[in-house]
Formats: C-alpha cells, structure tokens, sequence
C-alpha cells in the first residue's frame, strides 16, 4: 500500500478536520450568545422584540462566519490546485492555532480585538481549508473506497459540529465570569489539529499552469460540462440553504422554548447538536448503504426525509423534547444527501480542476447559506414567528423533495431496490473496478433469476441501460419502471427489423457514454446451466469502441427467483440474508465473437466459487446437518431389504467412529476396502467424521495393485468385511492390520450406543467431532480421501482430494441436476470410483436416499432392486447398460427418471437403443478422477409454453459444470482453438485435485496455473457442449499421421452394426512405420473380412482401416472395476498375440 492510502492519512486528516469544526461552530455559538445576551440586555424574554433582536444577532454572527468563505473560495480553488493540498491543510491548521489565541485575547480585551473579526477570519481559514479537505479525498483513496471515506469524513464533521454546537453555550456557562477559559480550551484544540495535519501524506501539485481567472473559467466548464456535477451544485445550494434557515430558526426556537431556566444557552444548542448526531449517523448509513459505490439515489431519499420531518414540524409545533427527536431525524436525512454529494464532486470533478470545482460550488452552497441565514432574519422582520418560519420551510422542503424526484427518479428506484437486494441478499461484488467510471460499455452476464438486472444495478453507481422483453416493457404494471429506469424494449416476436432497431438503439445509448447490459442468453435458464449465446451483442458494439464487460451472477440458481426445481417464488432460501457474488470481468475488445465471450463468463464462474470457500464446510457436517432434518426418512437401504433412516444412519456412524478410534489410533490415512453397501458407506463417514482420510482400495486390481496404494498413502490398518472377503475371495496385502466390520461391531456397547444416541440428538457439530477423535476442527482445505486411478494407462496414481473438491462437485451436479428427499440412488457404483465416491456425498448434500447393490454386472438383481425400491436415479457405464439393455424388463426401470452414464463413451446407438427399450435417455457426463470426478454433466431438457431448452446433445458430455472452466488448446502451442477444432482440454475449478500423494513432478506435469491437462482431445461446440474425441495417448503414430483409436473403434462397431463393445484398439510396435493398430475382438473370425469390407466403403483414410492380420480373439474385452477398458491389458494382450519377441 502506498503511503498515499495508508489507513492511518485518512484518520489523520478526520483529526485535523475534526477540531477544525468543532473550534468554527464552538466560536461561533460563543459570539452569537454573546451578542444575543449584549442586544436583548433588560427586555422581556418571549417578547416580539426578543426573538426579532435574537434573529438579528444570529443571522448578523452566521454571515459574518459564511460571507468570508463566499468571497474567499474561489481564491482556495486556485491555491488547492496550483499548491499540494496537503501542504494547504498543514498552513490553514497553524492559521487556526494563531486565530485561536486571538480568540481568546478576544474574550479579555473585546474593545481592541472585536470577536466577530476573529470569527470572520475563521471564515477565511474554513474557505481556503475545505477545496484542499475535499479535494485531497480521490488522491487518498481509491473510487471504490470514496463513499466510505466521506462517510467517515462527514460522520466525524458532524460529531464536531454536535460537539462544537453543545460547547459553545455549555462552555460561557462553565466559564461563568472568566468567559476567557473557553477561548484557551479552542486553542488547545486548535494545535491538537495542527498536529495531527503533518501525518497527513505529501500529494502531487494538481497543475502548475493558470492564474485565477482560468481557474475560475476552467472550473465552471467543468461543471456545465456535466450534467451531475452541476445538478450536484445546485442541490448542495438548495440542502444548505433549507439547513441554514432551518437551522439559524430552531436555534431561536429552542431559545424561547427554553427561556428562565438556569441552562438556557447550553439548552439552545442541543436542537442543533441532536442535528449533528442525526447526520452523523445518516452519514454512517449512507456510506453502509453506498459500499464501494457513489451511490446517487440516497439523494431522493433523503429529499424525502426532510420534506416529511420539516412538514411535521409545522404542523405540530413540538415541545423541546420532541424538537430533539425531529431534529435528529432531520440529521439522518441530511446524512444521506450530504455523502453522495460531496461524492460526486470529488469523483466526477476532472483532477486538475478538482480543488477549483470544490471551490466554486463552496462559493454557490456559501451563498446559499446566506441566503439562508439573511431569509430567516426577513421572514422574522416580516412578522413571522419561529413557527411560522418553520412552516415556510416545510414547503420549500417539500419543493425540493419533488424536485430531486423528479430530476432522479431512476437513481431513487435503483436505491430501493439496492436496500432491498442488500436486506434479502449478502451481495459480494467482485472486480467492480472492472467498469469505467465513464464511456459507453456493453454488460454481457448470465441470466439465472428475475432480478438479475436489479444485482447487476445494485453492482456499480453508474445508470445502467437493460434490454427488456417488450412484454415487460408494455406490461401495465411494470411500464412505470421501465420508462423510469431508461430500458430498451426489444421485441422476441415482433420480426428481425424491431430487433435489429432495438439493438441499434442500444449502440446508439454506448456512443453517448450510457452503460448498457444485455442478457445474451435470451431468456432464463429453467436447467441451471449457462445457455448459449446469442449473437445480438455482436450487432450491438460491431464497429464501435466500447468495452465488453462480462459479468457473471453466482448463487442466484437456488434463490426463490430462480426456477432451481422448476419452482418460482414457492422455495425457501437455505439462508438469510442469501449470499451473492457478483464478479466482474476484464474489459473485452468490441470485435470479441459472443462465443468468447460466453466462456469468459464461465471462467469468472470459476473465480465466482472461490468466495462460496469460506462458506463451506467439511463432508461430514453435510451428513449430520442432512440426517438430522426430517430423521425418520430412509437415508441407506441395501438389496437384501435392510434398511435405516436418517436418524439411525447418524447414530451408526457415531458409534462405528468411537469402536474404530482404539484399533486406527493417531493413523491419519485409512484403507476401506468394501463393495458399494450401507457398511462401506458407514465406514467411509466414519472416517470423515474422526478427521481421517479415508483410502477407498480398488479390489479389482488384485494384491499387487493395493499393496501399492498401502505403500503410498503409508496406510497401516485395512477397514473391511469378512463377509465380502470371502465371497471375493480377495487376496489381502501383507503387513497390514486388518480391522473386520463383524468383529467391531458386536463390540459396541450398550453406554457407547446411549453416548451416540445423545450426541446424535443434542450436541453440536464440533463436539460430535471430538467426541469421533478429530484432534482438530477439519477444514475444507483439508484431504477427505486419496482416490487411485484406474490405471488403465499406467502404475495407479493416488488423487488427493479435499473437502472442498468434494463437496464443491457434489454442489456443481446439483445444480445441473435437481434431486430432493423424494429422490433414491442406486448405488452400485464401488466407492473407489471417483464417481462412486462423489456420488456418496452428493445424495447426502441433497437428501436423496441410497439404495445399495455390491455388484454392478448383476443386471438381474438390479432390475429387482429399481423395481422394488423405486430407485429415481441410476449412475452406470455404458458397459453396464448394455447389459441392463440385454437382462432387464423396460417395467422394472420404469421408475427411473434419471439415468446418468460415464467413465467411457456413450455411442449414439446405445443411447438410442436404450430409449427405445426403457423410455428414458441416457444423460452422458465426464470426468476425470484428478477432477473429484464431474468436468462435464448433460441435464435434462426443459419444455415449456413457448421455452424449449435443451440439456444434452447426442454425442457430447454436456457442459462443464457450474464453477468449472475448460478450455479447448492447441496441444503443441497452447492457443486457443476456434468452436469446433479438437484440441487438448484444460480443466480449472474448485473440483481439481490438491496434487498426487508423493509424486509431485507427476503434479507439476499436469498443473500449470489452476489448470488441468486431461490428455483428453475434445471439442467445444458454440453453445458450450464438449464433445470427447480421444484421449492423446489413444494415437498411434503411424508413417508420421496421428491415427485416433477411439475413431477406428467407432467404424469397426458402425461397420459390424453392433450396440455392445465387442472391438478395442490399441497399437503394437512396428520396425517399419514405428506403430500400427491391433485390434482386441470378441466376434466369430469369419466376420473380420466383411467389416472390413464395409469400412473400405466408409471413406476413412487407409491408415484408419486395420489390417486382416491385427486382430487378436478374446473371451472378453479387459475391463477394470470402474466398467472402463483396461487399456494397459489390452496392449499387453496385443503384443503378447501379435508380437512375441517383444
């Protein structure tokens, strides 16, 4: 931070402004009480003749203070912009210091040193001090800090001018005869400032050229220049000539109100004080209220205010003690006008005429306070009481309250709906700076809710211009709206002419400097993923300068106005105020393709999530806070008919974590090797829950492939079932304890199930964390578990995920695909699958019940198990739904809604073909293990009256998941590739891995700045689909031509018109072209000609087409646990066959 926005200069500057103020308001009541006493010595308190010399002597001491400044401002223009401003302050606190000494000789000798001259001197010092106090504001702080600054400053000021108000009676009647004390106690004051001026940081000149006259010229241009510069004038002169009035009045007011009681000076002030203490606390308010932004519609509201609170006045006439609680109010009124005022001329005042601006509109709001000051002592002269004076300015007020509704009606209904975002909402703005504080700009974000117009509003202090349905437009109850805030009507129906004028319109609003926003999108998701782009925006900047400025809304898919479960207005918020992050992006060229710009806004998406981190929590807590809402609903169920809910479900787990925490000890890696049951579940938010990291060990690459893990992840103690061990009849690793599910269960007491019971029911999170044996409160950054790969290319790599991979994946499906309680899953997936395991926590964040089946080949007992369970959900591969396809009856999958495949490829035929059977199509997602797994989900589509948004495309894997970004490069160079050009796909978002257990050169290798390198090649399509091509490794490099395995495969399959897997390719060496293709089948020899023949006639080059002789004859396709082909396998079958000298 440098030194010119080190927190402590703005502190220093309140300091010196602080005593600054309460000196000139303390002086200045201690001579207009001075005068009062002198010009009615021996008449009639409450007398015509009192109040009209009480008058006199106010306005006489309140011009003799303001004229000073009214003549002497615009010299301080000049000085605060041809000097350092800072240098200004430090020489007008040391003027006051001398002033106050004269002050106080003042009060001795009154006859040689008259205290009205001292107090017009001070009005000097004030005008030569205010353009360098409000002009060194925008060089301490940055624009987004602006408002709060000046919401200090004013707060501060105010409190000053309480104080100073309260003081000046309060201290002639302490002083009593030796009026002199007060005097010295201003100077004392007056060099504390002077003290605290010279911490204040040293500031550039803001020009070395021009003499007065330019300053005076240069500085009215800059205000007629701009419309809110000199609109902010004109309403700075009108607030403080109303305050002046009113103010000079209520102090006459309280005078008589108070007359013949022993504190009657001290008593007079206190209106005025209360006043201060009102603003003061308005000024907080508004800089809440304002944020990072100069928040314009504060003015209007508090118009408003005053108009109200100066009507009752009149109309009530109130006592002294009601005067103070009106008065306080009319101070937070004036709070809220005030900060924004002296906003806006700092902020929008052009640097090199900012002291000369401030000082031409000290000179017009002086003069008003003259006015003021002079009106009130006419309308007395006139014949007006202090009331009747009051009633006056409650219709003056009241004008100026239309007036400022009238000339800001779009700024006042923005700043109702900024409180009512801001009440509802816990609105994050991200990267605000990111708009230009002038120029035209084009807002392109994501349409999620029916308020995403008011956040993007409620995001910046500029106006901003939306593009709206005209049938919102020409709604008669939203017309009002629309007109008042400037909308743009765009027609969807009304023919491409009316848009194309809708979108030239808004062209023509950028070129005049308006901020413009348009939802590309068209219409609102009803899937909770980003829709594709329309080209409009295109249209709107082609040829222009202005900046495209993507925006992304997040969190705002689940709020109660948004369709989050095909429900509006009829879901309640998970909490309150709901959190909402809104980032912006970099500004983007006018020519960037909407394409680009689309993924520029999934990409904030990306940062968006960075911001839910602190919001999240552990795996476990998910569990306990879900198992305890609603209790009684079943959480876990198996195929043998064994069940239990929620409630029961969280005690096992207690219970299981104390029975476990003796026999695993301080180990902080655990091994869990069970098949997808209610056990392995159990088990693994066992671990969870006593801070472990649980080590899911795949048992389908045999001892050799666990022992590896052990050794990796140093596990020590092995969780699992004797049962399944068995029936497996699995091979254990050596030097591992083995800890069996039936020996520790029976061993659970009965004091150990009471403990669960209790805690289950009673205790909070965290001691139901230390009563499982978590050393230390787990956080989200934690590991959860360490997932092997497949291996299917290579030695098994041990994934470290976190809390917060998982969990922010479980949270990314769920926002593409709904579930609730009424939902159950079957699980049959094995928990070391990285979807198995992510599908675990995902049922449980969302309240789905899981219904459980060990082994994912038994089609049969499957088919049962949806049946009887009326199972909702099913996760599989596409291996294991072709054999759904061959062993279940379409009645037994009929409860499915939802059927989700991946880990391989789902063909166009098989997906069509199970539709056909079953009625429900295939949903296909992708993942990767490093990615906890989700990239990519395809949703269901969504249908309408009028709106049909489609979920998945044939052929591709969906979209990326909310808060994932991918990118589509070059694999050589790393360029961006255009829509549909395969390339290397990049992965980034919360999902992606902490690194590899012990190898971090292999980490390194894969993770450069966030991102992910699959080694997938895909394509992304101009909505936002990708499309699987191949993985790199999948070539063969044969003559020199990259030839990809997964197409070959795909031929082969066409060619023989089969919907199973019954081909795999994989390459063999070859001494002449260095590669060439074998192919793995199960098919009758004597059918090998005639595929080929048929591929010939395919068109695929010929180095695609295998030859006669590379096909090698298996029993089955190697597969490994997770249903994938076992690539490794495969190759070494190849070479095994077709080269045995290998």
């Amino acid at each position: 931070m440098s030194e010119a926005t080190r927190p402590n200069s703005i502190a220093r500057l309140i300091i010196a402004n602080f005593f600054g103020a309460f000196n000139d308001n303390a002086w200045k009541m201690i001579v207009a009480f001075l005068a009062i006493r002198s010009a009615t010595a021996g008449l009639q308190p409450g007398t015509q003749q009192f109040e009209n010399l009480s008058q006199l002597q106010t306005t006489m001491t309140f011009v003799v203070f303001t004229l000073p400044i009214v003549i002497f401002s615009l010299p301080a223009g000049l000085i605060a912009d041809r000097l350092s401003k800072r240098n200004v302050i430090v020489w007008m606190k040391g003027l006051e210091v001398v002033l106050m000494a004269l002050a106080t000789l003042s009060l001795v000798y009154p006859e040689f040193v008259p205290p009205l001259v001292i107090l017009g001197l001070m009005g000097v010092q004030t005008a030569i001090f205010s353009p360098a106090k409000y002009g060194i504001m925008p060089e301490l702080l940055p624009h987004d800090r602006l408002s709060k600054g000046n919401a200090a400053l004013e707060m501060w000021t105010f409190i000053a001018i309480i104080a100073g108000t309260a003081a000046g009676g309060f201290l002639l009647d302490l002083a009593g005869a030796n009026i002199w004390i007060s005097g010295l106690c201003l100077a004392i004051f007056a060099a504390i400032g002077c003290i605290a001026s010279f911490g204040i940081p040293h500031t550039p000149v803001a020009r070395s050229e021009g003499g007065f006259v330019d300053t005076i010229k240069g500085s009215l241009q800059a205000i007629l220049a701009d419309r809110v510069i000199w609109l902010a004038v004109l309403g700075s002169g009108l607030f403080w000539a109303i305050a002046s009035l009113l103010g000079q009045d209520i102090l006459v007011y309280a005078k008589a109100l108070t007359l013949g009681q022993p504190d009657s000076d001290t008593l007079s002030g206190l209106p005025l004080a209360f006043y201060g203490i009102g603003v003061g606390l308005g000024s907080v308010w508004a800089g809440r209220l304002s944020g990072r932004l100069v928040e314009y519609g504060l003015i209007p509201l508090g118009a408003i205010g005053i108009g109200f609170f100066t009507m009752l006045f009149g109309l009530i006439a109130p006592g002294y003690y009601l005067t103070l609680v009106f008065m306080a109010a009319l101070g937070i009124a004036s709070g809220l006008i005030v900060v924004p005022l002296n906003a806006i001329l700092q902020w929008r005042s052009p640097a090199e005429r900012r002291g000369g601006v401030i000082a031409l509109a000290n000179v017009f709001i002086f003069a008003s306070i003259v006015v003021g000051s002079l009106g009130a002592a006419g309308l007395a002269v006139a014949g007006l009481t202090p009331l009747g004076i009051l009633i006056f300015t409650s219709i003056i007020t009241t004008a100026g309250m239309l007036w400022a509704i009238y000339l800001l009606p779009d700024f006042l209904i923005r700043l109702i709906f900024v409180i009512i975002t801001h009440f509802f909402y816990r609105l994050t703005i991200v990267n605000g700076e990111k708009i230009p504080l002038e120029g035209g700009a084009l807002l392109v974000p994501n349409h999620v809710s029916f308020i995403d117009s008011f956040l993007v509003m409620a995001s910046t202090d500029r106006q901003v211009r939306f593009l709206v349905d005209e049938i919102y437009y020409h709604h008669p109850m939203l017309h009002w709206l629309m007109k008042a805030m400037h909308a743009i009507p765009v027609s969807a129906t009304g023919g491409l002419k009316m848009i194309l004028k809708a979108l030239r319109d808004a062209g023509s609003f950028l070129d005049q400097g308006d901020l413009v926003c348009i939802f590309a999108e068209g219409q609102i998701t009803r899937t909770g993923q980003m829709l594709p782009f329309r080209r409009g925006l295109e249209k709107i900047v082609r040829g222009r300068q202005a900046p495209i400025i993507p925006v992304h809304l997040d969190r705002v898919w689940g709020s109660i106005y948004s369709r989050s479960g095909g429900r509006f207005l009829t879901k309640l918020p998970e909490t309150f105020p709901y959190p909402i992050t809104v980032t912006f992006g970099e500004p983007m060229p006018a020519d960037t393709p909407a394409h680009g710009v689309r993924i520029a806004v999934q990409e904030l998406a990306t940062r968006a999530w960075d911001y839910r981190r602190a919001e999240s929590r552990p795996l476990h807590h998910y569990f306990i806070r879900r198992m305890r809402t609603r209790p009684w609903r079943t959480a876990f169920a198996d195929s043998s008919g064994k069940s239990m809910n929620r409630l029961t479900a969280l005690i096992s787990s207690i219970a299981l974590t104390r029975a476990l925490g003796p026999l695993w000890g301080d180990e902080k890696n655990v091994g869990i090797l069970m098949p997808p049951t209610m056990g392995g579940a159990l088990a693994n938010i066992a671990t969870a829950m006593a801070g472990k990291v649980s080590v899911n060990l795949n048992f389908t690459a045999g001892k050799s492939g666990m022992t590896s893990a052990l050794e990796q992840a140093g596990i020590k103690s092995i969780i699992t079932s004797r049962t399944f061990i068995e029936k497996a009849t699995l091979e254990l690793p050596e030097d591992a304890k083995i800890i069996y599910l039936e020996d520790v269960l029976p061993n659970i007491g009965f004091t150990t199930r009471l403990l669960a019971v209790f805690a289950a029911l009673c205790l909070p999170i965290r001691l139901i964390e230390k009563l499982c044996g978590a050393v230390s409160r787990p956080s989200v950054e934690e590991t959860a578990t360490i997932i092997f790969s497949s291996g299917s290319t290579g030695e098994p790599k041990g994934v470290m995920l976190s809390h917060y991979n998982v969990a922010a994946n479980a949270e990314a499906v769920g926002q593409a695909i709904t579930v609730n309680d009424s939902d159950k899953l079957l699980g049959i997936l094995p928990l070391f699958h990285s979807f198995g395991y992510m599908s675990l926590w995902y049922a449980i964040r969302f309240g789905m019940g899981i219904v459980f089946h060990p082994n994912p080949l038994d089609a049969g007992k499957i088919g049962e198990v949806i049946e009887n369970e009326a199972v909702t959900f099913l996760i599989a591969t596409p291996t294991f739904l072709q054999i759904y396809m061959r062993r279940c009856s379409p009645g037994q999958l009929g409860s499915l809604r939802i059927v989700f495949t991946g880990a391989e490829k789902l063909t166009e035929k098989l997906a069509a073909a199970f539709e056909d059977k079953f009625g429900i199509k295939p949903i296909e997602g992708y993942g990767a293990t490093e990615c906890a797994p989700a990239i990519t989900v395809s949703t269901l589509d969504y249908r309408g009256q009028g709106i049909y948004q489609f979920g998945s495309r044939r052929g591709f894997v969906g979209h990326p998941v909310p808060g994932v970004s991918v990118r589509i490069v070059d694999s050589e160079t790393g360029a961006l590739m255009p829509p549909g050009k395969p390339g290397m796909l990049l992965v980034k978002g919360p999902n992606v891995m902490q690194g590899y257990i012990g190898r971090p050169d292999l980490t390194a290798k894969v993770l450069k700045d966030g991102w992910y390198t699959t080694g997938d090649i895909a394509i992304m399509d101009e909505s936002g689909f990708i499309k699987i091509t191949d993985r790199l490794s999948r070539f063969s490099k044969i003559g020199g031509e990259m030839v990809p395995h997964g197409k070959v495969e795909d031929a082969l399959h066409e060619a023989f018109g089969s919907d199973i897997r019954v081909f795999a390719v994989t390459a063999v060496p070859d001494e002449r072209k260095g590669e060439s293709l074998a192919v793995i089948h199960t098919i009758d020899e004597e059918k090998i000609a005639a595929v080929l023949e048929k591929m010939a006639g395919m068109g695929l080059p010929n180095l695609f087409i295998p030859k006669k002789d590379s096909f090698v004859k298996v029993d089955k396709i190697p597969v490994l646990g997770t249903g994938k082909v076992d690539l490794r396998g495969l190759k070494e079958t190849a070479v095994k066959a077709l080269c045995p000298s290998a």
